[in-house]
């Protein structure tokens, strides 16, 4: 498990550097600002125009067909303003797309379909502790329009630039329109979700294998209440990303829309069960942890009535020698054995000899 821990955080960074996104690459800045990552015109699946502003590319789409593909990273209002206006987009699927912090959801705005996808990424760790980072999210909002679509990403993780790449490698896909971006970008996501289950799966089992050893991590019985719950923590984080996804999964695969092509909405089916397999996963790491932690508080208290009973026999075991003494201690002149010569040996070796049986007695009851 180490092994394939060290061989993921070893190939993580360099797929993230490969998947970075790209500033604007025309000339000057964009008419929109700095937020724009790529925009481009697609028709019969191919590229074909050069970068441009996203004023420019409605401009071709509008007089030749096609349809335009809109990236942006994290804009500000006025940086996303003028595509506001140029797309007519809605108010408020455009202060979700600023703001961001959405949970996952579809909504139709008259000509427009607005969408929000929960980003998750597997932070990795060379030890799981109490105060671990699991899963980072971030968000990816689309616009989808009869002859566009726009993306907006938020956080550092789920760029779509490889994504790009890959379908203007699939003209036949691409040639579907907008909807087939839609169906590609809720397909990396899940995707994702897949591979974060599996990594945090592996958590799980390193935290299970510790409760129940002999000794948990650093010799502490029973492993660390604080790294159960931390992992439960971020599990919760994951199903609030899994979760309501479920609904819109639905929606696009079950539901006829007009701005979804009837062929892409069968692979929206692909997508819909791959997330039902997520969620069930989620749920059982949820369940499991439920179950880890109560076996490790179990153990816990089992540990201190372990503890609690050896102080009680040897504080048994003390007092019989303390019971003497004190009785001995009291200056009475008549008083057993008090004045023979053999009288202290005597007591001393009956008081020991009461000692050891007790010892004994509580040894062979496992009370020590």
């Amino acid at each position: 498990m180490s092994m394939i821990r060290d061989l993921r955080a070893a190939v993580r960074p360099a797929l993230r550097r490969a998947d970075a996104p790209r500033p604007y690459p025309g000339n000057g800045r964009p008419e929109s600002g700095s937020a724009v990552v790529d925009c481009a015109v697609y028709r019969d699946g191919r590229r074909v125009s050069a970068h441009c502003g996203p004023a420019e590319a409605m401009r071709r789409v509008r007089a030749e067909g096609g349809f335009a593909w809109i990236g942006l990273h994290e804009p500000t209002e006025p940086e996303f303003a003028g595509i506001a206006r140029e797309f007519g987009l809605h108010p408020l699927a455009v202060e979700d797309a600023v703001h961001a912090h959405q949970r996952p959801k579809l909504e139709r705005y008259d000509e427009t379909v607005f969408t929000v996808f929960k980003t998750v990424h597997y932070v990795e760790h060379a030890q799981l502790t109490a105060t671990s980072e699991v899963v980072q999210t971030g968000e990816v909002m689309c616009f989808l329009g009869e002859d566009f679509i726009i993306t907006v990403r938020h956080g550092g993780q789920g760029s779509l630039r490889a994504l790009r790449l890959r379908l203007e490698d699939d003209p036949e896909l691409l040639a579907k329109g907008p909807s087939a971006v839609l169906h590609s970008i809720a397909d990396q996501v899940v995707d994702g979700y897949l591979a974060v289950a599996d990594a945090v799966q592996d958590d799980i089992d390193e935290v299970e294998i510790d409760v129940f050893s002999p000794t948990g991590k650093g010799g502490s019985r029973g492993g660390d209440a604080g790294r159960i719950y931390q992992l439960k923590r971020e599990v919760l984080e994951f199903k609030r990303a899994v979760t309501p996804l479920m609904r819109p999964m639905r929606l696009l695969s079950e539901r006829p829309m007009r701005l979804v092509d009837p062929a892409i909405q069968k692979y929206f089916r692909d997508v819909a069960d791959h997330l039902a397999r997520v969620h069930e996963q989620v749920v059982s790491f949820d369940d499991l942890l439920n179950s880890i932690l109560q076996a490790n508080l179990a153990q816990a208290s089992v540990a201190q009535n372990e503890d609690m009973r050896k102080i009680t026999s040897w504080a048994a075991i003390c007092a019989v020698p303390t019971m003497i003494a004190g009785v001995y201690g009291m200056n009475f002149d008549e008083m057993p054995e008090l004045h023979w010569t053999y009288g202290y040996p005597l007591v001393m070796v009956v008081t020991v000899a009461i000692c050891v049986t007790i010892h004994r007695g509580f040894k062979r009851n496992g009370w020590l």
